[in-house]
């Protein structure tokens, strides 16, 4: 695969970039770490009380009943060992668990096989930042050193289109599209054909966006998948579901849908910057555990950033790095 672990940034790089992320989140710390300081600093005690206020702050920061749950039981259990006696030790546990959930699937990578080219396939509902998302990520590659070729196959809006090619310019990949309307398989397969002849190492198919409740978008999406396995060895190789942070536990809901039907194997969660909903992220990986690829944390080129759950978290209760 081509991702750059952060661990392979130089140590400016990461901090720079722990700052922007830190600096997007700050709705979601608001909601979420500055409510949990506000009641711990406010009780005397570690009690019943305090615990189920925990719970009303961790389900309307949108982390969902399951991982609200998982953290308070984990709580209660470590109360009764005698291993959380004070605030800070609460603070510690929820920030534990937090990056626990994260983690349990950080380490999920795509296929490593070699092939000529990569195919990668990115869904989700129109309203999401899909198409920017396509822009920015063929820019990150494409500053990595790699060949781009993005496919407009999110025939059915012409905007779509039009949008996707001042992005894929400023990017400076390349793309392949057709008339309003087409097949977007058939777009598909002719992107791969040009993919070949051009070389490429990767292929970003943008795909349409209707309602994820429609049966007949996700019929499309399957056949776009056929498609590309028909053409190259494993293909796609990735798809990633975006996801609009604003939409909280609907963002969850879509993700349900997709990963049934479309076999997501990533997520690149947008608009962190504009919400108090971050919290959602670890309500997807506890129900789903489809680890996040990326988040986007603004407007320009660059703001597509490569998630780190140990950043995430981080970000979330700290000032200063340790």
């Amino acid at each position: 695969m081509f991702f750059k672990r952060s661990s392979e940034l130089a140590p400016e790089n990461k901090a720079g970039l722990f700052e922007r992320m830190k600096k997007a989140l700050g709705a979601t710390k608001s909601n979420l770490v500055s409510r949990i300081e506000a009641v711990l600093t406010s009780r005397p005690a570690i009690d019943e009380e305090l615990l189920e206020e925990l719970e009303g702050i961790l389900l309307g920061a949108d982390l969902g009943v399951r991982a609200t749950t998982r953290i308070i039981n984990e709580i209660r259990e470590q109360k009764k060992k005698g291993l959380v006696k004070t605030p800070d030790d609460v603070r510690a546990s929820i920030k534990k668990q937090l990056l626990a959930i994260l983690e349990t699937q950080a380490n999920i990578e795509a296929s490593t096989a070699a092939v000529a080219q990569e195919v990668w396939m990115v869904v989700g509902v129109n309203g999401t930042g899909k198409t920017t998302t396509v822009g920015k990520l063929a820019a990150r590659l494409s500053q990595e050193g790699k060949r781009v070729l993005v496919c407009a196959a999110d025939t059915f809006r012409p905007a779509a289109i039009e949008q996707l090619a001042v992005w894929v310019e400023r990017s400076g990949a390349e793309l392949v599209k057709s008339k309003i309307g087409a097949d977007p398989s058939a777009v598909l397969h002719d992107a791969l054909a040009a993919a070949e002849a051009r070389k490429s190492d990767i292929v970003i198919a943008d795909t349409a966006g209707r309602l994820h409740t429609r049966s007949n978008l996700m019929q499309e999406l399957e056949k776009m998948r056929r498609v590309a396995g028909r053409k190259i060895a494993g293909a796609p190789h990735e798809v990633l579901l975006v996801i609009d942070a604003t939409t909280g536990q609907n963002g969850l809901a879509q993700a349900r849908e997709f990963l049934k039907s479309t076999g997501v194997t990533g997520l690149i969660v947008t608009k962190l910057d504009g919400t108090a909903k971050g919290g959602v992220l670890f309500s997807i990986y506890q129900e789903l555990g489809i680890p996040v690829r990326y988040i986007g944390v603004g407007e320009s080129l660059e703001d597509l950033l490569e998630f780190s759950p140990e950043d995430f978290v981080d970000s979330l209760f700290s000032e200063n790095r340790n």
